[in-house]
């Protein structure tokens, strides 16, 4: 029997089910809900009377302030028609013990459905849960985009390097539910939702639609874990039929894993699918590949709000010296521009970045010799 902090948890959220029952097809278990084929909705939100759009700005801690400023700046040199909206997310405990973000971000990134983050350090302490995964669930960000490619001009043991993986946002392994059974003996549980796996999978092919890619691969361990992620495979297979256009394969995560570090290029064609834990281990993978977690962008997509974000650490031990690197946050800038349909802005930013990185225009971390400052002047020139 499930010990009853867990049963209660689940009755809450009405899943305790599919702990029990084995994944069939949707028509036989009344599933078979009608589903938008628009996984998302399109940015819609209107210039204001300045001629700008408002966007929800999250300098975050550590390095944050200092990154988001050059994002800022360069933003003023290519005159983007973003005007920034700064709010804080430090979190406090509400009446009910728990760890909560202010309303008046919530507020914001509710009005602006878009918003840009730093990266965020959990404070240390009971009560106290992952400011991510908060924000995640808060707005309901069941897309974790995480495309990686190498940046020419800048050297790494792989020069073609081109993936996106695409990870489930808000269940998994991170699902949150786990306790201590009895002394000694803590249980985790991995939630998968039918609805969940079949929304992430719909978006993934939606992406592949919009962006070039002819395949969809679904990354399982669906030979160990049979129920749960047998499960998330059906619900690819079956959102696979709606897209006749778009091939559909599957691959082990381990052998996944294998494939990449052996030879990358075949990814570049497909965007890679699967849930959340898988996804957390892989895309910091290929990040590796192209040099690191300063060269990757993110984007968290919901149907009504979306949040980019650097997915780099606080890096609290260089905050305030001039030393970070901005390009991780700039990139997942330059995904939230086209997310919005900035296109030219989108396309002139990254040129800059990319050919003064190519040019040797680099910071520290990246080998060279640059502050976040002078990076930042560099990227300005260019445009």
């Amino acid at each position: 029997m499930i010990a009853s902090p867990l049963r209660s948890t689940l009755q809450a959220t009405g899943r305790r089910a599919l702990l029990a029952q084995p994944a069939v097809p949707a028509t036989k278990r009344g599933l078979a809900m009608p589903v938008s084929s628009a996984p998302t909705s399109a940015f819609a939100k209107e210039k204001g009377s300045d001629g700008k759009y408002t966007v929800t700005l999250i300098p975050g801690d550590g390095i944050g302030p200092e990154v988001s400023e050059a994002v800022k700046e360069i933003y003023r040199k290519a005159d983007v028609p973003i005007k920034w909206e700064e709010v804080s997310v430090t979190p406090f405990i509400n009446a009910q013990g728990k760890s909560t973000i202010p309303e008046d971000a919530v507020a914001s990134i509710k009005k602006n459905t878009v918003a840009l983050k730093g990266p965020l350090a959990t404070p240390i302490g009971k009560g106290h849960v992952s400011l991510n995964l908060t924000l995640r669930r808060t707005f309901s960000l069941f897309a974790n985009v995480r495309p990686c490619r190498s940046i020419e001009g800048f050297k790494t043991a792989y020069d073609n390097v081109d993936t996106v993986l695409i990870r489930e946002n808000t269940e998994g392994e991170y699902s949150g539910i786990e306790h201590e059974v009895v002394d000694g003996v803590v249980q985790s549980i991995k939630l998968i939702t039918l609805e969940a796996s079949e929304r992430v999978a719909r978006y993934a092919f939606h992406h592949a639609q919009q962006n070039g890619r002819n395949k969809v691969t679904a990354v399982h361990k669906a030979n160990i874990m049979k129920m749960s992620d047998g499960m998330f495979l059906h619900a690819c297979r079956q959102v696979a039929k709606e897209f006749p256009d778009i091939q559909y394969d599957e691959d082990l995560l381990d052998r996944a894993c294998l494939r990449i570090v052996q030879d990358p290029a075949p990814y570049a064609d497909r965007v890679m699918v699967m849930p959340n834990l898988y996804g957390d281990i892989l895309s910091d993978m290929c990040a590796g590949l192209i040099g690191g977690l300063g060269l990757t962008p993110s984007g968290n997509i919901g149907k009504d709000a979306s949040i980019f974000e650097a997915v780099h650490g606080s890096a609290p031990d260089i905050a305030g010296q001039d030393k970070a690197n901005p390009t991780a946050l700039l990139l997942s800038s330059i995904m939230m521009l086209r997310h919005m349909s900035l296109f030219d802005k989108a396309d002139k930013i990254e040129s800059a970045v990319f050919k003064a990185i190519a040019q040797g225009q680099r910071t520290g971390d990246l080998g060279g010799k640059l502050g976040t400052r002078a990076f930042t002047e560099e990227i300005c020139k260019r445009l």
